[in-house]
């Protein structure tokens, strides 16, 4: 093996932590040495079970031996019980389901639905966005990875991201975010060709720094995009299955899209996701020959897992201890935010929080390298709280599994201040 910490692996998003994982159970993580380590990002923003769920381990070691993967052109019982379920939490309309496996494929898939079903090839996303690495994902994708790859997809316009603790319209507080929505639709305007298909958002924008839209944003999204012709996609890749308080995000908001996208927690950490539309889109692809044949399309053992994952989310009513536990968390930030001048800003809901630590709080200069001493220290101390590192570097993105207790959120808010403290002084 090679003479360095990252051995023959390619490194894929700047370095790797100095910690080498060997296990996982519930809300925790260990390395090599033994130590357990409070797992505050849940996975890759995914585990929403914790690690090892004796119900999800249940089920992937039943379909290992009986139904693991089939040709994609075939349909199975798992997969027709997930689509099922996972329609019956959807409101009416959203009930045609294509399981995937990643969140860049479900977004592929939602960009050529909304391709073939308009005609157009014009794609709106914002300007803090992450959809994916792949190639019309990537194309939407502005908080990171844009340079040094080549071309990107032509046809994308950007949306200025409603950021009301740093948007140019917010002034002395007052957050005219009405304003800022007009104005980046008359420069979309301008832009088109006149072939504008889909718009495609996240309603709590993770990787571009937990930035929650404003009540009533959605649905003035959903109105400008309708009165163009265009799809209004959702990517809650990071956002449904209870995370935010709600089952999905946009229930909030009452604001049902055309096409939802869902990954990360829909397969609690496996890879799983699904492009969900309605059966109208559905047709009129099917008959004009639409085709996204991928190789774990409908693989049934994702699928069981998936279902599995509905249930608990549904029975165990996740949602709400989202709700009450994100609470909980959001309060003891705050408390630290009294204490620590370095906390600019707090937001996000139900347990997907942000926390933006700045150099000043006038002048909200973000706090880069000190951000970065301060996760490491966490990680140290025992608790993995994630920060971005290029950006969006100087937010924390904190999302504990759903299954966290209140005594580890005390912990590893105790971990926090203590590591802000020592980095403050150092």
């Amino acid at each position: 093996m090679a003479n360095n910490q990252h051995g023959r692996v390619f490194r894929y998003g700047g370095d790797f932590a100095d910690q080498r994982i060997v296990r996982a159970d519930g809300s925790y993580i260990y390395d090599d040495h033994g130590r357990e380590i409070l797992d505050f990002t849940s996975g890759q923003m995914s585990g929403i079970l914790g690690h090892g769920h004796p119900e999800i381990v249940a089920v992937v070691q039943e379909m290992t031996a009986n139904l693991d993967h089939l040709h994609s052109g075939f349909l199975s019982d798992p997969v027709i019980e997930f689509a099922d379920a996972l329609t019956d939490m959807l409101p009416d309309g959203l009930d045609r389901v294509l399981p995937l496996s990643t969140g860049g494929e479900s977004n592929e898939a939602a960009l050529r639905i909304a391709k073939t079903y308009t005609g157009g090839f014009e794609v709106v996303a914002f300007d803090r966005s992450w959809h994916g690495v792949t190639g019309g994902a990537a194309a939407a994708t502005y908080s990171g990875g844009r340079r040094g790859h080549g071309p990107t997809l032509p046809g994308v316009l950007t949306l200025p991201t409603p950021h009301a603790y740093r948007s140019p319209f917010n002034r002395d507080g007052d957050y005219d975010w009405r304003a800022e929505f007009e104005f980046g639709w008359d420069m979309i305007d301008r832009q088109s060709t006149g072939q504008l298909a889909a718009v495609i958002v996240e309603p709590i924008l993770s990787s571009g720094g937990i930035i929650e839209l404003p009540e009533g944003y959605l649905a003035a999204l959903r109105e400008k995009a309708h009165e163009r012709g265009m799809l209004l996609i959702l990517d809650e890749a990071q956002t449904g299955m209870g995370r935010t308080g709600d089952n999905f995000a946009f229930e909030r908001d009452g604001v049902t899209p055309d096409i939802l996208n869902l990954s990360k927690t829909l397969g609690a950490g496996l890879p799983l996701s699904a492009t969900i539309t309605t059966a109208e889109i559905e047709q009129d692809c099917y008959d004009k020959g639409f085709l996204f044949y991928t190789t774990h399309a409908a693989d049934p053992l994702p699928a069981a897992v998936g279902h599995k994952v509905v249930e608990i989310v549904v029975r165990d009513k996740l949602a709400e201890r989202a709700r009450e536990l994100g609470d909980y968390l959001k309060a003891r930030l705050f408390d630290l935010q009294q204490r620590h001048p370095a906390i600019g800003d707090i937001r996000g809901r139900g347990l997907l929080l942000g926390v933006e630590l700045v150099a000043d709080r006038e002048t909200k200069a973000p706090a880069l390298e000190f951000g970065m001493a301060v996760s490491k220290r966490c990680i140290e101390l025992g608790a993995c709280l994630n920060i971005g590192r290029r950006s969006t570097a100087g937010v924390f993105r904190i999302a504990p599994p759903l299954i966290v207790g209140r005594d580890e959120i005390d912990r590893a808010v105790s971990i926090f201040d203590q590591a802000l403290s020592e980095c403050a002084s150092a």
